[in-house]
């Protein structure tokens, strides 16, 4: 149900049911991945910190069995319970999920109720120090976090814990989840309450994901204060009121995926807590909207490339710096992924459609890009530097940061796609896909948007049944025109209302509404070098093919693999017969061959042909051309 500090209210994901060809493989390939885990080898380092028997199992390889352990486990609870909720998830296969949480539930309960920690604690991380297993967070309390000897962001990975378990209770209503949630919830606000002024910065100084986010979630469902209090204590002012000066190179330097959830977090504290009384006090988070939008504001103008993505080896350079900083290592998909509930929720809370515009090309362009159609596994990195390729994750021996983000991605495909006010339904994504309106009424579209078409609606009502209807079509920043909108043949006149095309009548069964938007290229150069362009055709991201030629991979950080070496014959591209950059970005269609009738396209007088980057897994590409 929608709060009272939000504008518009989202479709529960069972309510949509997401038909497009490409994106039901990739729920496909997801569900197969969750369902080959082993849920006690998930619960292995959870037993082992409780002191109970481990049945046999070890944890998994790779970063879930270092310091940060644990961290993926709370995405896989997330995406399970999101696959449980999805309507497009096999009878046979929810019932599978629904036992596995269950279960999961039941063993935490277990481990929570024998903690060798201080109540309520549970964690799945290697150990330190098996009389001290909160020893991770009394070092990041002394500065001491060293991640592979002392602390590894023992507060990113909790809030990944807990976040993972409210979301179980959130999609099941199984209640066990609730009750370990709460009694994680207490056992932060006891701790956090014992901080000194010096102790509380310490601790804030170390990455601690979305504490402050999943706790006003928790406040929320509960009504119970001390959560809201213990989300409180992880609301960073001083970073916040840093970034709403405006100022100069305010991010420089500043890890992205750490920095993101402190904002998410501090859009939660407006939407949970705003004008509720807490400790005696009627809060007024206003200033913590404000808070949210500037730093979205700051992240996508300043740092953020033409993909929807940002960051180099996961930080954020200087202001506008981007071609600079083209490497094999841009674009963590972590951020985009935090980005996109970031933009998800200010959507909600304002109905303003560029948070709608981001989610789409961010969504298409990064995260749909990102999963390896042939195995599922999704990316880490995803290089703006032409002339590499994209390095995927593996099944069982990584579990990086992405790993776990990727899992949620790609179960929960349909929950931005359609939103309301009321009677209002406001369509923010041209995807192919059901949604199931109320009792009576479905809403079907059928999209080839991204093969470069149009999007078609037909309502389904019972026989003899009519109904009022107002549908709101996006108007994208993408469109190269006038959009059309037909009923039954018939061209209408709509009203255009907060960059929404306002179509209101009275629809009966089978009535049929095609929404033509124009699509054409557009360029998009680089603030720091303009002579460095990417392309997009209507909303999707366009890259050059550059064969399968020596794709060695490296490794960077903590296991991550990358792409080793770049290779392009040249990333210069000549214009010719004294055509200028400013011609090709005014009218890059002008330097280009359409191939066919799909979204192909040849740059005149080269061999390269453009084509959507989504879909380009398996060779090396080139966004970014400088052209002279």
């Amino acid at each position: 149900m929608k709060t009272v500090n939000e504008k518009l209210e989202c479709f529960d994901i069972s309510r949509v049911s997401v038909t497009e060809p490409y994106l039901v493989h990739s729920l496909e390939l997801e569900t197969e991945y969750l369902l080959s885990l082993d849920a006690d080898r998930w619960l292995a380092g959870f037993r082992e910190t409780a002191g109970l028997d481990m049945k046999g199992c070890e944890r998994y390889g790779g970063w879930e069995n270092l310091l940060i352990g644990g961290h993926a486990f709370g995405h896989y609870l997330s995406a399970c319970s999101q696959a449980y909720r999805s309507p497009d998830i096999a009878a046979s296969d929810k019932e599978e999920f629904f036992k596995r949480l269950r279960y999961l539930m039941d063993e935490l309960k277990l481990c929570q109720d024998n903690s060798k920690g201080a109540p309520g604690f549970i964690f799945g991380a290697a150990i330190l120090d098996k009389d001290n297993v909160e020893k991770q967070f009394d070092n990041v309390e002394i500065r001491k976090t060293e991640i592979f000897t002392e602390a590894w962001v023992p507060w990113y990975t909790m809030h990944k814990v807990l976040q993972g378990i409210i979301d179980v209770y959130e999609n099941t209503g199984y209640e066990t989840a609730l009750d370990v949630a709460k009694g994680l919830g207490l056992w932060t606000y006891n701790r956090a309450s014992s901080w000194s002024e010096e102790t509380h910065k310490t601790v804030l100084s170390t990455e601690y994901g979305g504490m402050n986010d999943c706790l006003y979630e928790l406040y929320a469902i509960t009504q119970d204060e001390r959560f809201a209090v213990a989300a409180h204590a992880f609301d960073e002012e001083p970073l916040y009121e840093r970034v709403k000066t405006g100022g100069e190179n305010v991010l420089d330097g500043h890890h992205a995926n750490t920095t993101i959830p402190k904002f998410l977090g501090a859009l939660k504290r407006y939407h949970c807590a705003h004008g509720k009384v807490i400790e005696g006090k009627k809060v007024d988070a206003s200033k913590y909207l404000e808070y949210a939008k500037a730093f979205f504001a700051m992240v996508r103008d300043r740092h953020t490339y033409i993909t929807g993505g940002n960051s180099e080896w996961e930080h954020f350079g200087r202001d506008y710096v981007l071609d600079a900083e083209r490497t094999n290592a841009n674009n963590e998909t972590c951020n985009v992924y935090n980005m996109l509930k970031l933009a998800r929720l200010l959507f909600m809370i304002t109905g303003d459609a560029q948070y709608a515009d981001f989610y789409e090309n961010a969504y298409i362009n990064s995260i749909v890009s990102s999963q390896n159609p042939k195995t599922g596994m999704t990316t880490y990195f995803q290089a703006m530097a032409t002339g590499f390729f994209k390095v995927y994750g593996e099944p069982y021996t990584k579990f990086w940061c992405c790993t776990g983000t990727g899992m949620e991605n790609f179960t929960k495909l349909g929950d931005s796609i359609y939103f309301k006010n009321g009677n209002e339904i406001y369509v923010n994504m041209y995807i192919s896909s059901v949604l199931k309106v109320d009792d009576e009424l479905l809403l079907k579209q059928d999209s080839s948007v991204l093969d470069g078409g149009s999007s078609v609606f037909t309502v389904s009502l019972p026989a003899g049944k009519t109904k009022e209807v107002s549908l709101l079509f996006r108007l994208p920043d993408w469109a190269s025109g006038e959009t059309a909108v037909i009923v039954n043949g018939e061209k209408q006149q709509f009203t255009v209302k907060d960059g929404y095309a306002l179509l209101k009548r009275v629809f009966a069964d089978g009535d049929r509404t095609e929404v033509c938007i124009p699509m054409g290229l557009k360029a998009f150069p680089l603030p720091d070098e303009k002579t460095s362009v990417g392309f997009k055709y209507g909303p999707l991201v366009l890259s050059a093919g550059l064969g399968t030629e020596d794709m060695k991979e490296g490794k960077t950080g903590v296991d991550v693999t990358i792409p080793a070496e770049k290779k392009v014959e040249s990333e210069e591209l000549q214009l010719g017969n004294g055509r200028t950059v400013d011609d090709l970005i005014s009218d890059p269609g002008a330097f280009f061959t359409k191939d066919s009738d799909k979204p192909e396209f040849l740059l005149n007088g080269t061999k390269l042909k453009f084509t959507p980057h989504y879909k380009r897994h398996f060779e090396r590409y080139g966004i970014y051309w400088y052209f002279k």
